[in-house]
């Protein structure tokens, strides 16, 4: 006999688990916890099989019979809903696993961890996903469109972050090519994008561009009173070139001082190819007596907080503020520049040797090899000609 709903709520738990019976297959399963759950048993090709569909009271009689009759329709048009049911499963895990943010943390790990990139790059690109997560993260990236991408951009562009906004869709279009190419989409929305976002005017890192402020600044850093690890990256960083990333990171393994070179692995520089540094007298002195303070350990300028991490990003540019040099003076990275001026001004070096040692891209990687050999003995006598006006601009007032 077909149940009632008076029927089902007198029902009480036993000991074990009971059914009770409605029609058409459909029952009621009663459990020692007093839980109650519709299932439907059916046949497919003389199999016998139960498809789970509901608990009671959540699903009513009335629901449950209906659940029944459309999952009879779809046996009696030739499907076995259970094999339904599993497929649909297995398509919404592979759904969870295809979204946006998904495959953008297994890009992240696949092409840019697994090919030993420098942790900033891949901490920049963790940051760009956090930037895009909101708006697509949770979206199978198959759905992801152009319009779509173009609205998380704008997000990001209307908190007056420009070029945050273009970085953003280069990062998403690496992840649509790589999702692409695994088969998880068919297109670069990305790409439809190029020129749709504010291409903000470009500024220049502050860099000082005239000997006498230069001096003016290295006096500056001689009577500098924070840390010592401090002082000797500000005293080395207006020597060597370097970006502030590749010296904070600079470890007492990557240095020969019997060669006088300082040779930095592909994995942290930019154009990612290695880059050797010839070390000037004064450089040698100073990093000699700061390997006093932290040779013991990994990097050559540590954390302040802990000698397992380097320096702080912003501590060079803190430093600079601190002796009262504001932002749109000089910069870390603005160093550079000024060695690039000074040097080319000079008048006594080779431009493609002064390109070389600011570790610069080529675009031929033969010819760069070709250029690291036969500008190498210029860059030494350079890197000891840089070193010796540094100190002659710094002591003159």
């Amino acid at each position: 006999m077909a149940l009632k709903d008076t029927e089902i709520r007198a029902l009480k738990p036993r000991e074990k688990n009971y059914r009770k019976a409605d029609s058409g297959g459909l029952y009621l399963e009663v459990f020692p916890n007093g839980s109650k759950l519709w299932r439907w048993k059916f046949r497919v090709g003389g199999k016998e099989k139960r498809l789970a569909l509901g608990a009671y009271p959540t699903v009513s009689l009335k629901d449950a019979r209906a659940k029944r009759d459309e999952e009879k329709a779809k046996l009696l048009g030739g499907m076995d809903p259970a094999l339904e049911r599993k497929r649909g499963k297995v398509a919404a895990k592979i759904s969870a696993a295809n979204t946006f943010a998904a495959v953008a943390r297994e890009y992240i790990e696949t092409k840019m961890v697994g090919e030993a990139r420098a942790k900033a790059t891949v901490s920049k690109a963790h940051w760009f996903l956090e930037q895009l997560e909101p708006a697509i993260g949770t979206m199978p990236i198959a759905e992801v469109d152009q319009q779509m991408l173009l609205a998380a951009l704008m997000r990001v562009q209307m908190r007056g972050r420009y070029e945050t906004a273009k970085k953003c869709r280069s990062f998403a279009s690496r992840v649509f090519r790589y999702a692409a190419a695994t088969g998880r989409c068919s297109s670069d929305p990305a790409h439809l994008l190029k020129g749709a976002l504010t291409t903000p005017k470009a500024k220049h890192y502050a860099a000082i561009l005239e000997p006498a402020k230069l001096g003016e600044l290295l006096r500056a850093i001689e009577v500098f009173t924070g840390g010592p690890v401090t002082k000797a990256a500000l005293q080395i960083a207006p020597h060597v070139f370097v970006r502030p990333g590749e010296l904070r990171h600079a470890e007492w393994s990557e240095f020969d001082f019997e060669a006088g070179i300082w040779n930095l692995p592909a994995a942290k520089m930019k154009a990612r190819r290695p880059h050797a540094v010839p070390l000037s007298r004064q450089v040698k002195d100073m990093l000699v007596e700061l390997r006093e303070l932290t040779g013991s350990g990994t990097y050559v300028f540590p954390s302040a907080y802990g000698h397992s991490r380097p320096m702080s990003e912003n501590t060079l540019n803190a430093s600079f503020r601190r002796m009262g040099f504001d932002k749109d003076e000089v910069t870390a990275h603005g160093l550079r520049a000024t060695a690039s001026t000074l040097l080319n001004q000079s008048g006594l070096w080779n431009p493609d040797a002064i390109e070389r040692a600011l570790a610069h891209g080529e675009s031929n990687a033969t010819r760069g090899a070709y250029h690291r050999g036969l500008y190498w003995d210029e860059r030494v006598r350079m890197a000891q000609w840089w070193s010796d006006y540094l100190d002659e601009i710094r002591v003159v007032v």
